[in-house]
């Protein structure tokens, strides 16, 4: 894990139909000392993890060329829906039931049509014209009246992850890991800032030629002897921990 930098606030990026309202909640109450900043990505999605105003990690849909780059952990799945106007035959299907693609045959798939973004998609759609695919929560998103939506049981899903340009992991990135993975509070990696700050106990005194007031230990003036100074913790500010359950966040490929 690299030192950690100075930060003025954690910059996350997220692409459209992520939500992100219960990790920022429990940022803010174990972060209350570095704000959280989010930034809607409707471009790259990798883009935005360079530069001068860059953020510091994005969630994304797979895939995405990461290459050796870029780390990232996959977090949930989004499954895919076909999208069509309320009068469109296919929405006889009740809303529990679930259409394939050959039922889309002979439709024409305005998600395919590369001068449409999503929400342009849905407009469409809403005029009673063709479908689109897309994920349910881009479906939600834009969302309107008129337009309702199917699940598609032979669609892959698609992924969200959490992506950061490779050998980045610091002490704040690691937090935001624990956020969106569900760690706890009082997790050991949660615990790691207020061990390092607690100062271990002073050595014992010992004995005439061990050490003591007439020992190697007192002559030299040896690191660590003196009354008040405290040790560093086992491996140092935020390394690996023994026993901690530390999972490695899986190398981009």
């Amino acid at each position: 894990m690299t030192t950690e930098p100075s930060r003025a606030s954690f910059r996350i990026g997220f692409v459209p139909g992520v939500t992100l309202s219960k990790w920022s909640r429990l940022w803010e109450e174990r972060r209350d000392d570095l704000p959280l900043d989010v930034v809607e990505v409707t471009g790259d999605a990798l883009a935005v993890l360079r530069g001068d105003d860059r953020v510091d990690m994005v969630l994304a849909r797979l895939p995405l060329a990461l290459g050796d780059d870029f780390s990232s952990i996959a977090l949930y799945d989004e499954r895919a829906v076909v999208c069509m106007g309320k009068e469109h035959p296919l929405a006889a299907a009740g809303k529990d039931d679930e259409l394939s693609l050959d039922d889309l045959s002979g439709e024409v798939r305005h998600d395919l049509d590369p001068a449409l973004d999503e929400a342009q998609a849905i407009e469409v759609v809403a005029t009673g014209s063709g479908v689109a695919v897309m994920p349910q929560s881009l479906a939600r998103l834009h969302g309107r009246s008129g337009v309702t939506h199917r699940f598609l049981s032979d669609v892959e899903p698609t992924t969200i992850a959490l992506v950061w340009p490779y050998g980045e992991l610091d002490d704040d990135i690691d937090d935001f890991i624990g956020v969106v993975r569900g760690r706890t509070r009082n997790s050991s990696r949660s615990r790691r800032r207020d061990d390092d700050a607690q100062a271990a106990p002073a050595p014992k005194a010992k004995g005439p030629g061990k050490g003591g007031a007439g020992g190697k230990g007192a002559a030299s003036g040896g690191r660590g002897s003196g009354p008040g100074q405290g040790r560093t913790p086992p491996g140092g500010r935020g390394g690996p921990q023994r026993g901690t359950g530390r999972s490695r966040p899986r190398r981009g490929r």
